[in-house]
């Protein structure tokens, strides 16, 4: 360990200094290397939409299905304004006690389908990136498989956490009031819904990295789910870098979210002279941008990760 810490490790394009070079440092260095290799965002865009084309597709075929036998007010939703926010929550509440008893009863049988699919389908997907990034690491799509089913339950589990917490602060901040005869604390609730938002997600970043580098692990040493996994716990002084990389990634994630959230809002002060189709297809172009940046990240954040192991691997 004296050894690492004195002298420079240079491996696969990625140079630490243990001790005095951050992670961060040597990801600038692999945001450059990815952004010159386009191919690697392009496989990671294609293998994500093979499977989400299809999903829309299914998600619009049921949603109009809804739509058609069940009876909305439409010329209400319509009438909407962002100038009117409490009569347009009014509006889309009494749509949502309409269309949510059918829409749960698609979702009972729909999600965990889709689920499923995409637990295989981007075991496959991020094989394929990853062994074009290194062609000598392990093909172990099975063991991808069961990791990435791993990934998705403890997800899940902070969606619910997320969930609660939001019931919570309605509790406090709207129903509550209301209840005791007052008035909700708008103002309030979205100030809790948005710190606790922001609190689970970069909580989610700091703690989920040994879900994200054990798939690496099962590929570069060719191990199992239970071997890969303990060796995503035992990673020695890669640790504090993979942490510090992955908790930047969910800084970058939440950059990219409030830019398209901006960029969706930004044509709405002139309301009263665009179209909805201009906003349609707005609309359509932010998502499409904010998603092609997300996989670019994605990926780098697989080859920041691969590219630290190689170099420390004969350290730890």
């Amino acid at each position: 360990m004296e050894r690492l810490s004195e002298q420079r490790v240079q491996q696969d394009g990625v140079v630490i200094a243990a001790g005095t070079v951050r992670g961060t440092q040597s990801f600038v260095h692999t945001l450059s290397a990815c952004w010159k290799r386009p191919s690697l965002t392009a496989l990671e865009v294609l293998w994500r939409w093979v499977y989400g084309i299809p999903v829309l597709l299914v998600l619009r075929y049921e949603g109009l299905k809804i739509l058609q036998e069940t009876p909305v007010d439409w010329a209400a939703l319509r009438s909407m304004t962002v100038l009117d926010p409490m009569g347009a929550t009014t509006t889309l509440a009494k749509a949502m006690m309409v269309l949510l008893p059918p829409v749960l009863s698609v979702a009972l049988w729909l999600a965990p389908l889709l689920v499923v699919i995409w637990v295989v389908v981007s075991a496959v997907g991020r094989t394929v990136v990853m062994r074009r990034v290194d062609g000598r690491l392990h093909a172990r799509v099975g063991t991808l498989i069961v990791l990435q089913a791993i990934r998705v339950v403890v997800l899940l589990g902070s969606f619910v956490v997320w969930f609660w917490g939001m019931e919570w602060a309605a509790g406090v901040a709207v129903t509550g009031p209301i209840a005791g005869g007052g008035e909700p604390n708008l103002v309030g609730y979205f100030a809790l819904v948005i710190v606790g938002t922001l609190v689970l997600f970069m909580l989610w970043a700091v703690v989920s990295w040994a879900l994200s580098v054990a798939p690496l692990l099962a590929m570069l040493r060719g191990l199992g789910v239970g071997g890969s996994l303990a060796a995503a716990f035992r990673v020695g002084p890669v640790r504090s870098k993979l942490v510090e990389i992955n908790l930047v990634m969910g800084i970058v994630k939440i950059a990219l979210i409030v830019l398209a959230m901006v960029f969706s809002a930004s044509p709405l002060p002139f309301e009263s002279v665009t179209t909805p189709e201009f906003l349609f297809w707005w609309w359509l172009l932010v998502t499409g941008v904010y998603f092609v940046a997300s996989d670019f990240f994605h990926v780098a954040r697989q080859v920041a990760y691969l590219q630290l192991w190689r170099a420390y691997d004969g350290f730890l």
